[in-house]
């Protein structure tokens, strides 16, 4: 049956809604979905066949078409039929094997999966005429491209490997200030007592360290082997990581060009209703970037699915300067949206999510 909507229904939509867009001709995909691509607010999207290794990122504008700028700037193409290694400090183009033909009504956002952010693989998703990356206007007819650039590991990847999802919603469900205390009050969205909620719940980094050897984080090493991104629990830490213990006063010095995984200081929770997106706190209050993946599916830290409360494991990349960062320091915020409808399952209830009830945690390829 098509997806019909009142006049005033808006939100995400959640998976059995997902599923009936893919039944209605708005996603096409020459293949099925793989069992698993419908995530409970979001579809995972697969690499076709094809990479194009191009001279620079960009974006095609609204007179052009991403196919138009792949032939201007391409220095030649991989199949990634059998597989292929994408190296570090490289831009490719791989067209999607999902592409859209959305309803006047719905709009898209795209966002690196989790284990893609944790493997600091830049990855965003464009499409045709549009002005902004990971963004698809209302009405779009047309396919879909990620741009990846690994930034500090080679991956290898294949046809059908998801490094991106895509959210679908419909009119404007995000939460005001006032909506997200009410929220707090009655479902506690995070566990502390003086939680800031104006625009979104505060999230701040951790680095008191955690368990007997008070791990804050980790920090990438230079130089090391690939990760295929279709290896689960395939890798020693050792080999790629060096790790963080806490300092006497609590602070971490950002190197340039580094990057690390932190925690956040917070546990927080994404009720059944709701989805939540991991946005910048503020561009202004430091000389670093935080969380490439910011979408929190529904369930995420949700006791009734496993959770009861879940650390965010924050990505970060220090920019031209050492910055020193601080235990408790603002490094971001949580937006809360209104789903549509409650998912017909939730993250970490039975559908192979990696990061339910998780503390300071790398990708699922590294062994625990």
């Amino acid at each position: 049956m098509p997806l019909n909507f009142a006049i005033d229904q808006k939100g995400i939509l959640p998976d059995h809604m997902i599923a009936a867009l893919r039944d209605d001709g708005a996603i096409l995909t020459p293949y099925d979905f793989a069992p698993d691509q419908i995530q409970p607010g979001s579809l995972d999207l697969r690499l076709g066949d094809v990479a194009y290794r191009v001279r620079a990122s960009f974006l095609p504008g609204p007179r052009s078409t991403v196919a138009e700028r792949i032939d201007q700037l391409k220095l030649h193409e991989i199949s990634l039929s059998d597989g292929a290694v994408l190296e570090t400090g490289a831009v490719y183009i791989v067209p999607l094997l999902e592409s859209l033909a959305l309803p006047d009504d719905l709009r898209a956002s795209a966002n690196p999966k989790s284990s893609t952010g944790r493997l600091d693989v830049f990855t965003r998703v464009i499409a045709d005429a549009m002005r902004g990356f990971d963004m698809i206007e209302a009405g779009y007819h047309g396919p879909l491209y990620a741009e990846i650039s690994p930034r500090t590991f080679p991956v290898l990847v294949r046809e059908g490997s998801r490094l991106s999802q895509i959210r679908f919603r419909r009119g404007n469900a995000m939460l005001d200030g006032t909506a997200l205390q009410d929220l707090h009050a009655r479902e506690r969205l995070v566990d502390s007592d003086d939680a800031a909620l104006s625009d979104g719940v505060a999230v701040s980094v951790d680095l008191a360290g955690m368990g007997p050897d008070r791990l804050v984080g980790y920090r990438a090493k230079r130089h090391t082997g690939l990760i295929d991104v279709e290896r689960r629990a395939g890798y020693d830490v050792g080999e790629f990581w060096e790790a963080i213990a806490a300092r006497p006063d609590r602070t971490l010095v950002l190197d340039p060009d580094e990057f690390y995984i932190l925690a956040s200081k917070e546990a927080v929770q994404v009720p059944p209703d709701y989805a939540a997106e991991m946005v910048p706190f503020d561009p202004l209050v430091g000389e670093f970037r935080v969380h490439y993946a910011g979408f929190f599916d529904p369930g995420f830290g949700y006791a009734g699915a496993g959770g009861q409360g879940s650390r965010a494991v924050l990505e970060v990349r220090s920019r031209e300067v050492p910055f020193i960062l601080e235990h408790g320091q603002v490094v971001g915020r949580l937006v809360y949206e209104k789903m549509m409808e409650r998912p017909s399952s939730l993250y970490g209830q039975g559908i192979g999510s990696n990061y339910q009830a998780q503390g300071l945690k790398l990708s699922k390829h590294f062994r625990s």
